[in-house]
């Protein structure tokens, strides 16, 4: 009986120890490096900042801003645009991808 416990908590603890612990180190390691890769590419003034893109779209007359705003341009655009970061990222997870 005793055997058959000790049988059962090492695959217990087996489990815990190479899949739970594991993926939790791998998957803080990519949250670190994703995190410090998005501030450096900031730092280094690569991605579009919102002073930047209001500029932009400042340039855009009325009438096109009429039809902007019927199609809800202003929710759909950075949810189109989340949505397509979010895919790129996922893609280039070792794991997943």
């Amino acid at each position: 009986m005793f055997a058959i416990l000790v049988s059962a908590a090492n695959v217990a603890l087996g489990f815990l120890l190479r899949s739970v612990v594991a993926k939790f180190f791998l998957y803080f390691a990519l949250y670190f490096f994703v995190t410090e890769a998005i501030s450096l590419l900031q730092s280094m003034h690569v991605l579009p900042t919102a002073a930047s893109l209001a500029g932009a779209f400042g340039a855009i007359g009325s009438d096109v801003w009429y039809f902007l705003d019927l199609c809800a341009f202003s929710f759909g655009a950075p949810l189109v645009v989340s949505a397509y970061v979010t895919r790129f990222i996922i893609r280039r997870l070792p794991i997943i991808g």
